[in-house]
């Protein structure tokens, strides 16, 4: 039986993080917004250190985010929460800015490093610089494709390699409130305390009238996603045959059954995998829970997967 790749999800209470641990998952990334980007909820220390006994207890492994864009105001803290997570037994943290890094050595020299810039994290040599530096991961870049996802993971053997596969992306982050000033704009100043996720509010361009585009805002800046939803799951077999360590659905803004339905299909095409690579071959009724629970008004895509690059 071959070794079967990790299947993460962002979860944002302890409620989803036992749904998603029962429906497959074998990793879970948590955190709040003050440290961590686009989370889908609010999980506080406290709320990490009473998920890690049932996470472990599945044999998963939990992750905090620790990526956000810091500014100076957000640094004399990070020492004492990196120090927190080491002490509570956090399995790795995702980070992006090389603050982290430095200040890791120094609060919380044992965690693992997961090293998530965004959209720079686009190639092998720049993700051998950071694991030269400490990082044991590199959190690929949704813009590439699958022949460069590919080879990037042929070049790192020594370097886990995660990839998202199912899910919305953002495409769009201010530090400025972009939303509260809009709305301020146009008169609707009663509205500007509620542009968080639960507002689900959306964007729609003029050239593009069938496409929504969702948007919220949180104290540390706005958000546009995706109008459609990433799923490899029918190539899935590209990205197992290619060894890659991590499988990451993204579950911003997306209700927890539907969540629980994609990690099953997931799960089971891993499962059947590992038991024979060869043989494998994915069954399209793997996909019936999912387009049944798919908002009509969002595709399913290969996001960039198959998308040739112009340089």
């Amino acid at each position: 039986m071959t070794t079967k790749p990790e299947l993460l999800i962002t979860a944002g209470t302890l409620e989803e993080v036992k749904a998603y641990l029962e429906a497959g998952a074998t990793a879970i990334t948590v955190g709040e917004s003050k440290y961590g980007m686009r989370m889908p909820g609010q999980m506080t220390l406290e709320h990490i250190q009473a998920a890690l006994p049932m996470v472990h207890e599945h044999g998963a492994k939990l992750y905090a985010a620790v990526n956000h864009i810091f500014h100076n105001d957000a640094l004399p803290g990070l020492q004492q929460y990196l120090s927190e997570l080491e002490r509570v037994g956090i399995d790795g943290i995702t980070y992006g800015d090389p603050s982290v890094l430095m200040t890791s050595r120094i609060a919380a020299p044992s965690l693992k490093l997961h090293w998530n810039a965004e959209m720079t994290s686009t190639n092998y040599a720049t993700a051998t610089y950071w694991q030269k530096r400490g990082a044991s991961r590199i959190v690929l870049a949704r813009e590439l494709n699958m022949d460069q996802v590919i080879e990037i993971k042929k070049q790192l053997p020594d370097m886990e390699v995660e990839v998202q596969v199912h899910g919305m992306t953002n495409i769009y982050h201010s530090k400025r409130h972009l939303i509260q000033h809009y709305l301020r704009h146009i008169g609707k100043e009663e509205d500007t305390e509620h542009v968080g996720l639960e507002r689900k509010l959306f964007l729609i361009e003029k050239e593009r009238q069938d496409e929504k585009f969702p948007v919220y805002e949180d104290e540390y800046g706005a958000y546009i996603m995706s109008s459609d939803d990433v799923c490899i799951l029918e190539d899935l077999k590209l990205l197992l045959d290619a060894k890659l360590d991590s499988f990451k659905i993204e579950s911003l803004l997306k209700p927890r059954v539907y969540n629980e339905a994609v990690l099953r299909a997931y799960r089971r095409a891993i499962d059947e995998y590992a038991k024979d690579p060869e043989g494998y071959a994915f069954e399209p009724e793997w996909m019936d829970e999912i387009r049944t629970l798919q908002d009509p008004e969002r595709e399913l895509s290969f996001g960039f997967f198959y998308k040739e690059q112009m340089y």
